[in-house]
């Protein structure tokens, strides 16, 4: 399931690093990392939390595209 997201575009705009990211949304720096590389898919959970963030909704994030 190709999930793309804007996760180190949206970190870059707020001047964060994976750490700080992962430190408030309850993640590691893996986690993002992962997220961010396309190789982890987050939860909804994960996802909304990622999103609030950044004041942006979940799909300005992630963007879902069929095959």
């Amino acid at each position: 399931m190709p999930l793309n997201n804007r996760l180190k575009e949206y970190r870059a705009k707020l001047n964060i690093n994976q750490q700080e990211l992962g430190s408030m949304v309850g993640a590691s720096r893996q986690t993002i990392s992962l997220i961010e590389r396309g190789d982890y898919n987050p939860s909804v959970i994960l996802a909304i939390k990622i999103a609030q963030v950044f004041s942006a909704r979940v799909e300005d994030i992630f963007l879902y595209t069929e095959d």
